[in-house]
């Protein structure tokens, strides 16, 4: 496990300043274009919720080919809650054990896990309102290098405002 925060990566940096001085990964790879395709292996209600939600997550320029295993995973996390939920429907929350000892009901613990981890997920994906607004989107049109950048939510909505060129700054 990294200890300390998670390093931002260049195209956030490049709007947020450069107070410390370090240099700019000049390197940091750029994700391919192109349409994501939902895995063969998610349940049926991950499959809905990745149909809903994944193009519209690249429309907005936050998930691109390589995220497919990220968004699969909130997908089949969702899935999993939703059936979960419906288990808890039909049970009780408190359950007796062969034992007789009473616990709470192992459908409520894995709805409970489910949910961390859509929350894990969806901060990372941008999918809440609160993560859109740190999350940095790239422009369509940009090359293979970082040319464009805006921030979603987080700038004025007037005009060219909201983008910065990069070959304006000095990587290195």
């Amino acid at each position: 496990m990294m200890r300390g925060r998670k390093p931002k990566p260049t195209a956030i940096r490049l709007i947020d300043g450069n107070p410390g001085k370090r240099g700019y990964n000049a390197d940091e790879p750029v994700a391919p274009e192109g349409e994501i395709d939902c895995p063969p292996h998610l349940s049926d209600v991950a499959t809905e919720e990745w149909r809903r939600i994944a193009g519209a997550l690249q429309d907005m320029g936050v998930v691109t080919l390589v995220d497919r295993a990220a968004l699969a995973a909130y997908c089949q996390s969702y899935g999993r809650w939703v059936e979960a939920e419906e288990k808890l429907k039909e049970t009780p929350t408190l359950v007796k054990t062969a034992s007789g000892y009473i616990q709470q009901n192992p459908w409520l613990t894995v709805a409970n896990k489910q949910l961390e981890l859509m929350g894990r997920y969806m901060g990372e994906l941008g999918i809440t309102p609160a993560s859109r607004s740190r999350v940095a989107a790239f422009q369509k049109d940009a090359g293979p290098q970082v040319t464009t950048i805006r921030i979603i939510g987080g700038l004025p909505q007037d005009g060219d405002a909201g983008t910065i060129d990069a070959s304006d700054i000095d990587l290195l």
